[in-house]
């Protein structure tokens, strides 16, 4: 058994999430933790809402309330979606916490006094019609290397090289086009040149990452210098210095809180459970059994495979000017980061601004959840940029998920439950139904293999081979023409029954809404795939109560093949996927446009 850290990226508060989103951070990081638990590790998935920084502020005066207020209805609402997911987190809280605050803090003055940062003067950009800072990422311009003309402030995501917005060719404001000014304004900046070695020897041994995030990771290598963590802003993180701390327009800049959150994050959840020093197993450096698994969309590659490490680095006091451990002790590095390429909506970039987007509140309004997991498990952005179009789902939903899966299911057990009324017993099984049950017995260690090395296409694709190979058998066997032998077509049906049973555990990881739904069919009872709950809690330490989501993963199906229990009766069963009309194709296009 291991310690596994699933470190989710931090869905921002700025408004709801869409279903191009979760294809990222979501359902991948819920299935690879729902198997690893399964398998019998001891898995803690934590995340929350990133709630600072100037993206807040602008959106919190289109609407005319507070950044607070914002923050409070968008975590909420995006508590809400997760939760309807099915997205099992062990804790999913927010950054507005005082003990994030209070843990960005340790790290940041750590950091510091190891002596990798560095206060520097630079060139901020500020809005000329507001005279508010605007930050690198709502700057954009042609980039200076390669040409290319959508360039951001911070980095360019055709080359991939980081960025200075005054590197910019003709800089210009996101938000309302205007150029900005740059103004000198003094700032602390984390010493990456000071941290490099350490980072690329820790770089160089991870082999086994994603080839294309390994090779993204290692090309920032190149051009590597300092990188501003503070901000010229009121709203986030005060810079826990001496004669910085009480300056109302100073603050962390929201990418250095944002990453801190995984840390901070395993120790609320530590403190909730009753035993505070309990996120040191997947924490503590001396923790020989603990890996860290973070999962994200390429675009936050950057902060995960050099920022973030370089952060715990310094906070190590493993750079070229050494230093001490802080009061957290020496921390574990990222095992690996798990990144997802991008989807993107019939052919088009998701756009909130262009209604090309659907969020995830609107999809679960009118599909199931399990539907949308199925289609991002198999056909989502894992190493590729991948398209969703409607009739793509479509196809995906009736001719997999319905004629598939489902249509396996209903029939096994209409049959059973239509001639015996329970589990028949297996008679003098033949080499047919001895290759079957075989098959799905193999298939657990190929499935979960496959998942643990983040190949879930892969997983998911063969967990469905097996369905059509059950689907096939009964065909072949034709227990509904088996009259006069009910020996022979009960041993039929239960091995039919056997690897439903063995199917549903195999794909429990992407679709456990189903799972449940088919476990209780099968006539089981209790938990199969546990669920996360939404808790109102109070702030550990005085600040405004809110909503995480938590649960009881401790229950539930193991990875393993489970004998069907002879005798068990069975009821006349539902559809457990909904066909859809093809009627939804065009709706769904009508209401993006066209």
């Amino acid at each position: 058994m291991s310690h596994v850290l699933a470190a989710v990226a931090w869905p921002y508060a700025n408004g709801p999430r869409h279903i191009g989103h979760v294809s990222g951070f979501g359902v991948p990081s819920d299935v690879f933790s729902r198997y690893m638990r399964m398998a019998g590790h001891d898995v803690l998935m934590v995340s929350g809402t990133d709630e600072h920084g100037t993206p807040i502020l602008v959106q919190a005066e289109k609407e005319g309330v507070t950044a607070r207020e914002l923050a409070d209805r968008y975590n909420r609402l995006i508590v809400e979606d997760l939760q309807a997911l099915g997205l099992s987190y062990d804790l999913f809280t927010r950054t507005t916490t005082r003990n994030h605050y209070a843990v960005a803090q340790e790290l940041f003055r750590t950091v510091y006094a190891n002596g990798y940062m560095i206060k520097q003067t630079t060139h901020g950009a500020i809005s000329p019609s507001t005279g508010r800072t605007l930050p690198d990422r709502y700057i954009e311009g042609t980039c200076p290397i390669c040409g290319y003309p959508g360039a951001r402030g911070d980095q360019c995501d055709n080359c991939g090289n980081q960025l200075d917005p005054t590197d910019l060719i003709n800089p210009r404001s996101r938000i309302n086009g205007e150029t900005p000014e740059f103004i000198e304004t003094e700032h602390f900046f984390l010493d990456l040149p000071a941290l490099a070695d350490a980072l690329a020897q820790w770089l160089k041994t991870r082999t086994d990452w994603r080839p294309n995030v390994l090779k993204f990771s290692l090309n920032l290598l190149d051009d590597i210098r300092p990188r501003a963590m503070t901000r010229d802003i009121d709203w986030g993180i005060p810079v826990p210095l001496p004669g910085w701390e009480d300056n109302p327009a100073k603050r962390l800049y929201v990418w250095f809180d944002a990453v801190v959150g995984y840390l901070s994050a395993a120790i609320e959840w530590a403190r909730r459970s009753g035993d505070d020093t309990a996120w040191k197993k997947w924490w503590s450096a001396a923790a020989e059994d603990a890996r860290q698994y973070y999962f994200m969309g390429k675009d936050n590659i950057t902060f995960h495979a050099q920022i973030w490490p370089a952060e715990l680095l310094g906070y190590n006091g493993e750079g070229s000017r050494g230093g001490q451990p802080g009061r957290y002790g020496r921390l574990q590095l990222p095992t690996e980061v798990v990144s997802s390429e991008f989807l993107t909506m019939e052919g088009r970039k998701f756009s909130s601004s262009r209604s090309v987007v659907i969020y995830v509140r609107d999809f679960l309004s009118r599909y199931d959840a399990d539907a949308l997991r199925y289609f991002i498990a198999v056909a989502g952005p894992e190493s590729t940029d991948t398209d969703f179009t409607w009739a793509e789902f479509l196809r995906r939903n009736n001719d997999e998920l319905v004629a598939g899966w489902g249509n396996l299911v209903n029939r096994s057990i209409s049959m059973a439950a239509k001639n015996f009324g329970e589990i028949p017993p297996l008679v003098d099984p033949t080499p047919a139904d001895e290759a079957l049950l075989a098959t799905a017995r193999e298939a657990f260690d190929t499935v979960g293999g496959l998942i643990e090395r983040h190949r879930q296409k892969q997983a998911i694709t063969e967990a469905m081979r097996v369905v059509a190979d059950a689907n096939r058998y009964l065909s072949d066997q034709a227990p509904w023409k088996i009259k006069d032998d009910p020996a022979r077509q009960g041993t039929v049906l239960h091995v039919a029954l056997q690897v439903v049973s063995d199917c549903n555990t195999l794909l429990t990881p992407f679709l456990p809404h189903s799972a449940q739904t088919i476990h209780e069919l099968l006539g089981g009872t209790g938990v199969h795939a546990p669920m996360p709950s939404i808790v109102e809690v109070d702030d550990l330490d005085g600040g405004p109560g809110y909503p995480v989501l938590t649960g009881d993963y401790t229950v539930g199906a193991r990875w393993e093949s489970r004998p069907v229990e002879v005798g068990r009766p069975l009821d006349p069963p539902k559809p457990v996927f909904k066909k859809l009309d093809p009627s939804i194709v065009d709706e769904e296009l009508a209401r993006l446009g066209g």
